[in-house]
């Protein structure tokens, strides 16, 4: 027979889940509309976008070269795909906006403030890393390999393959500024203490390297170029880490705090009732108003003994039971809850019974 207690408690949860399935398919569509209209509105522009962005190279190539086309449709289609990139890099705030207030509610307040600050640095990083590599190493790796071209090659890139290389870019380096962040996380998180990642320098620099070196374009220089950055950035958490040391430490007490509290909300919920435990206390509740001392279920009906009760003395000694006792008492308990849960059920059936033929 199903509970209509659980019934009710399976629908608001099903309705809960479908209300967050709406949420979340609003604020997809949102995000989604932000793009499309900036995208639209960068449309007439798409020209201008993609000679700022080829600009670094072209200023390196040899006087008069440009870019070459390859694909057919390449001069039409990729400059609309630089300005669909771009309009999702103006959304960006928008999107995490959109983010936030989806997660935001399912977050305790401690969280809330540990996140709301890193996610706002986290967007001006990527930012920041983006125009480092804009300004700084995409000009110095046009330079480089214009100037290792050998004397029977002409430099002239596709439009498209340069178009890859500078977003591989951005996202390399927008990514490893975000050093910092993750830095402040994992100490507030208590997942690693400062001290241990200062012992770990060594280890961080050479990981630096690593990544770059996958990261990056198969060159030396992109490599130390981005390299340094996350090894400087690394130090730069860790100095943040300790400014904000106090409002850290803060963040681990009312976590530990919220954690004590829900571990004893846990041990002190009521667990809702099966249909033995139901049972159990119907039936200990109908028998204890009958009579005080119940020792044996027979059947359906109730065998009452009256007992006497014994206090122990002094020179009593408290004897606890053996294995095979304690198995026997256990065996029995078995079986006397089964007895009980099948005459509960058959009273439930008989009554079903009854109603079904009145």
């Amino acid at each position: 027979m199903t509970n209509p207690t659980n019934g009710s408690d399976q629908d608001a949860g099903f309705k809960a889940v479908l209300e967050h399935l709406f949420e979340l398919r609003d604020r997809l569509l949102r995000i989604v509309i932000a793009i499309i209209a900036v995208f639209i509105l960068l449309s007439p522009f798409v020209q201008d976008l993609y000679n700022w962005l080829s600009d670094p190279l072209i200023r390196q190539l040899p006087h008069g070269e440009k870019l070459i086309a390859i694909g057919v449709a390449s001069p039409f289609l990729i400059p609309f795909k630089l300005a669909l990139m771009v309009a999702f890099l103006i959304t960006l705030p928008y999107t995490f906006y959109q983010i936030w207030g989806f997660v935001a509610p399912g977050l305790y307040q401690h969280e809330k403030k540990l996140v709301t600050p890193l996610l706002v640095s986290s967007v001006g990083l990527f930012y920041a890393g983006m125009a480092f590599a804009y300004f700084l190493v995409i000009p110095m790796i046009s330079r480089a390999a214009v100037a290792f071209a050998p004397s029977n090659v002409n430099p002239t890139p596709d439009i498209a393959a340069y178009l890859d290389f500078t977003v591989a870019m951005f996202l390399a380096f927008g990514i490893s500024f975000e050093t910092p962040v993750a830095t402040i996380l994992l100490i507030g998180m208590g997942v690693v203490s400062a001290e241990n990642l200062i012992k770990a320098r060594p280890y961080i620099i050479v990981g630096a390297f690593v990544i770059a070196m996958f990261l990056t374009p198969p060159d030396v220089v992109s490599q130390i170029l981005m390299a340094v950055p996350i090894w400087l950035l690394f130090e730069l958490g860790l100095l943040l880490s300790r400014v904000f040391a106090k409002h850290l430490e803060r963040f681990r007490v009312e976590k530990a705090e919220h954690e004590a509290e829900q571990t004893i909300h846990d041990s002190t919920m009521p667990v809702a009732p099966t249909a033995a435990a139901a049972a159990t206390a119907a039936s200990a509740a109908a028998t204890s108003a009958t009579a005080n001392d119940v020792s044996a279920w027979e059947n359906d009906q109730h065998i009452f003994e009256e007992t006497t009760p014994t206090q122990s003395t002094d020179d009593e000694a408290f004897r606890p039971l053996t294995d095979a006792e304690m198995e026997a008492e256990l065996e029995r308990m078995d079986e006397e809850f089964k007895r009980m849960e099948d005459n509960f059920r058959k009273e439930e059936q008989d009554k079903l019974d009854k109603d079904k033929q009145n």
